[in-house]
């Protein structure tokens, strides 16, 4: 049981991360309809910003406080990240909205590559590490030779995943801007003639998952140490799929979806075989959506008539 839980607490942190990339996702798709595939790529420059801005803070500037370090790295990865969305939203997505549909995934895909490929060369193929930050663990329990510990960068992540939770679920739920957001989900033509800035808020929630994923780039940058210019594939692949598992447009759905796919795939390397985490991971997506299309939370499509 002592290994249950450590896995337990492992997996949830993982989610959590995934679940705040995975907010960008669900969030796009839901106004747009378009599955934002260079989601993953802003992520990883988020790592970028946020390992650049530490040094720069702990290195150059000789900040001694770990805690205003990473407050003030915070800040800043969210606001650069942000204008690189915002930018990336105004050149390779806004000019194609009115296209056929594969153009803005084709865009998508290659704004993709142009990030992964833009930070190899700035910054090199190798992989950038930090020095070990918030490592004090509590130790739950010692039974059989075997701690199981909570360490206070997990503590954080967790805290950090069901704060931003619940702060992005009452402005979409309860602010002008989540109306118009909702408008623009349900129908962009109608929320324009009503007088809704259609451009401004796809604009916005484009910002908001980019400080989302910034968010989860720092978490992950503190929680593993380590970074690299093709961290962007595999965990964007699977936030998207926790999008997908959850209910596509919906953001508690999303971070469920992302707690799940963290969960399996620890537990699966744990107790099974780590070369198959992924397969796991996607074997069941495809369960749940067979008998489940629309997500765990998701709502059935409507068909306009």
């Amino acid at each position: 049981m002592e290994v249950f839980f450590q896995q337990l607490i492992n997996g949830v942190t993982l989610g959590s991360i995934y679940g705040l990339i995975a907010i960008g996702y669900t969030m796009v798709f839901g106004i747009i309809g378009m599955v934002n595939f260079s989601h993953g790529d802003v992520f990883m420059v988020s790592t970028f910003i946020a390992l650049i801005a530490l040094m720069i803070l702990t290195t150059w500037l000789g900040v001694g406080s770990i805690l205003i370090a990473l407050m003030i790295v915070l800040i800043v990865a969210m606001v650069f990240t942000s204008l690189v969305s915002w930018t990336i939203e105004r050149v390779a997505y806004r000019p194609l909205r009115g296209s056929f549909r594969l153009a803005p995934l084709i865009s998508a895909i290659g704004m993709s590559i142009v990030l992964s490929n833009f930070v190899q060369v700035a910054q090199g193929p190798r992989n950038k590490a930090i020095d070990p930050i918030l490592n004090n663990v509590f130790v739950l329990s010692a039974a059989g030779g075997y701690q199981v510990t909570l360490s206070y960068k997990q503590i954080v992540i967790v805290v950090v995943t069901a704060a931003l939770l619940a702060v992005f679920w009452w402005v979409v739920a309860k602010t002008p801007l989540g109306r118009a957001q909702r408008a623009c989900e349900q129908d962009r033509k109608m929320a324009a003639l009503l007088g809704v800035d259609v451009d401004r808020t796809i604009s916005i929630t484009f910002v908001m998952g980019a400080a989302l994923a910034a968010v989860a780039g720092t978490l992950y940058l503190v929680y593993y140490g380590v970074v690299n210019f093709s961290d962007g594939f595999t965990p964007g692949v699977k936030a998207f799929t926790a999008a997908v598992l959850g209910g596509i447009g919906s953001l508690p759905g999303a971070v469920l979806g992302g707690l799940l796919i963290g969960l399996i795939e620890v537990f699966w390397s744990a107790y099974f075989s780590v070369e198959y985490k992924d397969v796991a991971a996607f074997s069941i997506l495809a369960i749940v959506l067979i008998f489940m299309p629309q997500g765990i939370l998701g709502r059935p499509d409507v068909e306009k008539v």
